[in-house]
Protein backbone atom coordinates (compact mmCIF):
# COMPACT_ATOMS: atom_id res chain seq x y z
CA UNK A 1 0.00 0.00 0.00
CA UNK A 2 1.21 3.68 -0.90
CA UNK A 3 0.12 6.29 1.02
CA UNK A 4 0.76 10.05 -0.23
CA UNK A 5 0.29 12.70 3.28
CA UNK A 6 -0.78 15.83 1.46
CA UNK A 7 1.73 18.27 3.67
CA UNK A 8 5.50 18.11 5.11
CA UNK A 9 4.19 18.85 8.26
CA UNK A 10 6.09 16.10 10.69
CA UNK A 11 2.74 16.00 12.71
CA UNK A 12 0.67 15.20 10.09
CA UNK A 13 3.15 12.70 8.16
CA UNK A 14 4.14 11.07 11.88
CA UNK A 15 0.09 9.94 12.81
CA UNK A 16 -0.14 8.77 9.26
CA UNK A 17 2.73 6.73 9.64
CA UNK A 18 1.65 5.52 13.26
CA UNK A 19 -1.68 4.29 11.96
CA UNK A 20 -0.35 2.28 8.74
CA UNK A 21 3.00 0.90 9.77
CA UNK A 22 2.48 -0.86 6.89
CA UNK A 23 2.34 1.49 4.28
CA UNK A 24 5.14 2.76 2.25
CA UNK A 25 4.05 6.66 3.33
CA UNK A 26 5.38 9.29 1.38
CA UNK A 27 4.23 13.23 1.50
CA UNK A 28 3.99 16.13 -1.13
CA UNK A 29 3.27 19.59 -0.49
CA UNK A 30 0.19 20.47 -2.31
CA UNK A 31 -2.65 23.12 -1.78
CA UNK A 32 -5.83 23.40 0.41
CA UNK A 33 -7.39 25.47 -2.21
CA UNK A 34 -8.95 27.14 1.38
CA UNK A 35 -7.49 30.41 3.54
CA UNK A 36 -4.43 30.11 5.07
CA UNK A 37 -7.31 30.04 8.25
CA UNK A 38 -9.66 27.67 7.66
CA UNK A 39 -12.42 29.29 10.12
CA UNK A 40 -15.54 26.50 9.65
CA UNK A 41 -15.60 22.98 9.69
CA UNK A 42 -16.97 23.39 6.09
CA UNK A 43 -13.99 25.16 5.16
CA UNK A 44 -11.51 22.49 6.91
CA UNK A 45 -12.97 19.72 5.65
CA UNK A 46 -12.96 21.20 2.09
CA UNK A 47 -9.11 21.46 2.86
CA UNK A 48 -8.76 18.31 3.64
CA UNK A 49 -10.29 16.76 0.91
CA UNK A 50 -8.62 18.69 -1.82
CA UNK A 51 -5.31 17.77 -0.13
CA UNK A 52 -5.86 14.15 -0.52
CA UNK A 53 -6.94 14.52 -3.89
CA UNK A 54 -4.34 16.09 -4.94
CA UNK A 55 -1.84 13.45 -3.61
CA UNK A 56 -4.11 10.77 -5.18
CA UNK A 57 -2.82 12.93 -8.90
CA UNK A 58 0.94 11.31 -8.47
CA UNK A 59 -0.13 7.65 -9.01
CA UNK A 60 -3.49 5.67 -10.07
CA UNK A 61 -2.17 3.05 -7.06
CA UNK A 62 -1.53 6.04 -4.20
CA UNK A 63 -4.03 6.26 -1.59
CA UNK A 64 -3.98 10.09 -0.63
CA UNK A 65 -4.48 11.74 2.64
CA UNK A 66 -5.72 14.91 3.37
CA UNK A 67 -5.49 16.70 6.87
CA UNK A 68 -6.33 19.85 8.36
CA UNK A 69 -6.33 22.06 11.29
CA UNK A 70 -8.84 25.05 11.12
CA UNK A 71 -11.14 26.58 14.11
CA UNK A 72 -14.88 27.14 13.98
CA UNK A 73 -17.81 29.24 15.81
CA UNK A 74 -20.51 28.21 17.97
CA UNK A 75 -21.69 31.67 18.62
CA UNK A 76 -18.91 33.73 19.88
CA UNK A 77 -16.88 30.81 20.85
CA UNK A 78 -14.46 29.36 18.69
CA UNK A 79 -12.70 25.83 19.08
CA UNK A 80 -10.27 24.27 17.51
CA UNK A 81 -11.19 21.56 14.69
CA UNK A 82 -9.53 19.06 11.92
CA UNK A 83 -10.55 16.79 9.46
CA UNK A 84 -8.77 14.45 7.67
CA UNK A 85 -9.53 12.80 4.26
CA UNK A 86 -8.96 9.81 2.60
CA UNK A 87 -8.98 9.50 -1.36
CA UNK A 88 -8.93 6.06 -2.53
CA UNK A 89 -7.18 4.53 -5.56
CA UNK A 90 -11.21 3.31 -6.39
CA UNK A 91 -12.18 6.81 -6.11
CA UNK A 92 -13.95 6.48 -2.92
CA UNK A 93 -13.70 9.61 -0.38
CA UNK A 94 -13.52 9.22 3.44
CA UNK A 95 -14.00 11.67 5.94
CA UNK A 96 -13.42 12.28 9.28
CA UNK A 97 -13.27 14.59 12.08
CA UNK A 98 -11.56 14.87 15.18
CA UNK A 99 -10.86 16.78 18.65
CA UNK A 100 -12.51 20.18 19.49
CA UNK A 101 -11.64 22.16 22.31
CA UNK A 102 -12.66 26.12 23.15
CA UNK A 103 -9.60 28.47 22.23
CA UNK A 104 -9.28 31.49 24.47
CA UNK A 105 -11.01 34.78 23.73
CA UNK A 106 -7.74 36.54 22.87
CA UNK A 107 -6.95 33.41 20.72
CA UNK A 108 -10.19 34.05 19.19
CA UNK A 109 -9.99 37.50 18.79
CA UNK A 110 -6.48 37.56 16.51
CA UNK A 111 -8.31 34.89 14.63
CA UNK A 112 -11.43 37.04 13.78
CA UNK A 113 -8.62 40.00 12.71
CA UNK A 114 -6.86 37.66 10.06
CA UNK A 115 -3.95 36.24 12.08
CA UNK A 116 -3.21 32.31 11.73
CA UNK A 117 -3.17 29.91 14.23
CA UNK A 118 -0.01 28.35 13.86
CA UNK A 119 1.47 32.56 13.97
CA UNK A 120 -0.39 33.53 16.87
CA UNK A 121 0.73 30.36 18.86
CA UNK A 122 4.18 30.80 18.38
CA UNK A 123 3.65 34.50 20.08
CA UNK A 124 1.35 33.20 22.89
CA UNK A 125 3.47 30.22 24.60
CA UNK A 126 6.82 31.95 23.38
CA UNK A 127 7.51 28.82 21.29
CA UNK A 128 9.02 28.89 17.59
CA UNK A 129 6.90 25.73 14.95
CA UNK A 130 4.01 25.35 17.64
CA UNK A 131 2.29 23.84 14.79
CA UNK A 132 5.27 21.55 13.70
CA UNK A 133 5.19 20.31 17.46
CA UNK A 134 2.46 20.09 20.04
CA UNK A 135 0.07 22.26 18.24
CA UNK A 136 -2.24 24.33 20.36
CA UNK A 137 -4.31 21.23 21.77
CA UNK A 138 -1.13 20.53 23.15
CA UNK A 139 -0.55 24.22 24.55
CA UNK A 140 -4.20 24.38 25.81
CA UNK A 141 -4.29 20.46 27.31
CA UNK A 142 -1.42 21.08 29.40
CA UNK A 143 0.55 18.25 26.87
CA UNK A 144 -1.92 15.53 27.50
CA UNK A 145 -2.49 15.71 23.70
CA UNK A 146 -0.70 16.25 21.19
CA UNK A 147 -1.13 17.53 17.31
CA UNK A 148 -0.18 14.26 16.30
CA UNK A 149 -1.98 12.57 18.41
CA UNK A 150 -4.92 14.23 17.63
CA UNK A 151 -4.26 13.90 13.71
CA UNK A 152 -3.68 9.74 14.73
CA UNK A 153 -7.27 9.78 15.75
CA UNK A 154 -9.01 11.43 12.68
CA UNK A 155 -6.25 9.18 10.70
CA UNK A 156 -8.11 5.79 12.50
CA UNK A 157 -11.24 6.88 11.60
CA UNK A 158 -10.33 7.16 8.02
CA UNK A 159 -8.65 3.50 8.20
CA UNK A 160 -11.60 2.28 10.18
CA UNK A 161 -13.93 3.37 7.66
CA UNK A 162 -11.93 2.52 4.51
CA UNK A 163 -11.53 -1.42 6.32
CA UNK A 164 -14.78 -1.80 6.94
CA UNK A 165 -15.84 -0.18 3.19
CA UNK A 166 -13.42 -3.40 1.89
CA UNK A 167 -15.19 -5.73 4.21
CA UNK A 168 -18.33 -5.14 2.53
CA UNK A 169 -16.90 -5.03 -1.46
Amino acid sequence: MKICVGSKNPTKVGAVEEIFPEAAVDFTVVPSRVSPQPMSDEETRSGAINRALECRKASPDVYGIGLEGGVMFIGDTCYLCNWGAMATPEGNIFTASGARIVLPEEISQKLKDGKELGEIMDSFAQRKEVRNKEGAIGIFTNDLISRKEMFSHVVKLLRGQWEYWNMEK
